[in-house]
């Protein structure tokens, strides 16, 4: 199997593969639905979508939010799986 060689002026050339357009349009739409719901607006929540998987990572305050933090991803047209990998926050501190 050949390899084509980047061309200097292509974008990506270094940086690994630049990201598909789809994927990008599917992470903001995801991160304004995510921004809009009241059950997930105020919770730490990362959006990151690749070949049109949405990953959802970070913290969230209970169950309730991160079942609706991944239905509000699948709820999006055009998104082929969702990885739902957010963590409950404990609500402990640390250290006493």
């Amino acid at each position: 199997m050949v390899m084509p060689w980047p061309y200097p002026d292509f974008p990506s050339a270094g940086d690994g593969p630049a990201p598909d357009g789809e994927d990008v349009r599917l992470a903001a739409l995801v991160a304004q639905r995510l921004s809009i719901d009241w059950t997930t607006r105020r919770q730490q929540i990362t959006v990151t979508v690749q070949n049109r998987v949405v990953i959802l990572a970070g913290l969230v305050a209970d169950p309730e939010t991160c079942r609706a933090a991944g239905e509000l991803a699948w709820d999006v047209s055009g998104v082929f799986d969702v990885c739902n990998a957010l963590r409950l926050h404990s609500g402990r501190r640390r250290g006493r």
